[in-house]
């Protein structure tokens, strides 16, 4: 962190070094790896300082703020922004910045995507379509006049107030499933540990029901056949205790600070893959 603290410019410069190093893997990589340049994966970065929160991202991971509503209900605030086609404003934005390429978005079996290849239209990494030069037409048959997707990340700046209460980070396959508002309720009304595996599970009960299925069911479909029935699903919840002395014998805090406990929870193409939930 750069002398003065955590700012949109430290974090905007965090994405750009990390893009840097990954542009510089592939160039090294591609005689032996070739495939190396069409990996790619989207970032959601969040931090509090001095009362401030930042969160950043590229590609469809989300955050989404509860906070305390006027009549005592929680409130689900979105902040961050989906980079995804499927968004019809996205969809103009990329149109807007390829006005010579007709073919720059197309609907492929019904989902909107980049030269009929990607859905997000910032990343880091997927080298091959930012850069032209790095192009083999036996692994990319695709050709380029300019890059098509970016690594700018959206940034918001927000003051913490007293009634913000939690945080949800997840990956797209939660969001699929969950509206912003199923999601914060679900968090509101839950106990605290193993709050981020409750999302997980509703998830995945909404996935089943979609497919006509029994949650069990789906828990039965075999690795690699699970991704035509959900996404990859990875969700953190953090909760903001700003105004409390103490959190546990565990978490000793000043009244200015940020405390979970932090739950993580992972439910990716194989059932039984997870991580542990913690407290910090």
């Amino acid at each position: 962190m750069e002398e003065g603290g955590l700012s949109a410019e430290v974090i905007r410069k965090a994405f750009a070094a990390t893009e840097e190093g990954f542009v510089h893997l592939v160039k090294q990589a591609m005689g032996s790896r070739p495939q190396i340049a069409s990996v790619g994966t989207c970032c959601l970065f969040g931090a509090v300082s001095r009362g401030t929160l930042y969160v950043a991202n590229l590609g469809d991971s989300r955050a989404v703020l509860g906070r305390r509503g006027r009549d005592g209900g929680v409130v689900a605030e979105r902040l961050s922004t989906d980079h995804n086609v499927a968004v019809e404003e996205v969809r103009k934005e990329v149109e807007a910045l390829h006005p010579d390429d007709a073919h720059i978005v197309m609907c492929c079996r019904g989902v909107w995507r980049i030269k009929g290849i990607i859905q997000v239209s910032r990343s880091i990494g997927d080298v091959y379509l930012k850069k032209p030069e790095i192009r083999q037409a036996k692994y990319f048959p695709v050709f380029l006049k300019r890059p098509v997707i970016s690594a700018e990340p959206s940034i918001v700046v927000r003051k913490l107030r007293p009634e913000d209460l939690f945080l949800i980070f997840a990956s797209d396959g939660l969001w699929e499933q969950l509206s912003d508002e199923d999601a914060v309720n679900i968090v509101s009304r839950s106990p605290r540990a193993g709050v981020a595996k409750r999302l997980v599970d509703a998830a995945l009960v909404e996935a089943a029901r979609k497919k006509e299925m029994r949650r069990n069911e789906l828990h039965d479909v075999p690795r690699g056949l699970r991704r035509q029935f959900h996404d990859d699903i990875t969700v953190v919840v953090v909760y903001l205790d700003q105004h409390s002395s103490s959190r546990s014998t565990h978490n000793v805090v000043s009244s200015h600070s940020t405390a979970p406990p932090l739950d993580i929870f992972s439910a990716l193409d194989h059932p039984s893959s997870s991580l542990d939930e913690y407290t910090s």
